[in-house]
Order: structure tokens, then sequence, then C-alpha cells
């Protein structure tokens, strides 16, 4: 498969379940956002990343949500999206948002220190 259309077959995927999550599942996929997805050059495989609204016991709680019924979402985006090959999805917490936020931080603390310097 081609980098385009892989790329392409990722945001399908990404689109559709985050359809699916804020139609069907209203109540529990709430703080649930799909940040990417990415899956195999073959179709049978991809990951699902995902932020998760909340403190750290929510957040274990909604990915053990989404991993319970993982089967279920594939079967429904099934119906949704044609491909030869629906891949197996895996559920990952995104963890790059934290990260970029981790960094923003230390970056505001580092311009307030300048800021405080006396200048010479």
């Amino acid at each position: 498969m081609s980098s385009t259309r892989n790329l392409r077959v990722n945001e399908l995927i990404q689109r559709e379940l985050s359809n699916l999550l804020r139609r069907r599942y209203k109540d529990d996929a709430a703080p649930i956002t799909i940040t990417a997805v990415e899956v195999t050059p073959d179709v049978r495989q991809g990951k699902v990343f995902v932020s998760v609204t909340g403190d750290e016991e929510q957040t274990e709680e909604r990915l053990k949500w989404l991993r319970k019924h993982a089967r279920e979402l594939r079967l429904q985006l099934g119906d949704i999206i044609v491909l030869k090959h629906m891949p197996v999805l895996t559920y990952e917490l995104d963890t790059v948002t934290d990260r970029g936020n981790r960094i923003l931080g230390v970056l505001d603390e580092i311009a307030e220190q300048e800021k405080r310097k006396p200048r010479s």
C-alpha cells in the first residue's frame, strides 16, 4: 500500500471511530479523544492513540472500557468503512500531549526567570 493510501486509511479510521464513539457511546466516550491512528501497510493491524480527560484513575478506566469494546467497535467500523481487511485495533494512551504541555510549562518558567533577572 502506498504511503498516501496508508495516511488516508489512518485518517478515515480516526474520523469514523471518533464519530462512532460520539454517536453510539455518548456517555462512556465523552472524555475520550482519538488523537491518531497508525495502521500497518497491510492494514491487518493498527494502533489507536487516545487522550482522556480526567485523572489517572479515569484514564485507566476509559482505556479498559475501550479495550473491552475493541471487537465491537471494529465490527461497527467494518459496517461503515469498506476495506478488504478491517485492522485489529489496539488502544494506547497518547502521551505526546502531556509531554508537550510539560515542555511548554518549562519554557514559561524560563521566560519568567529571564524577566526577573536584572539587566546589566
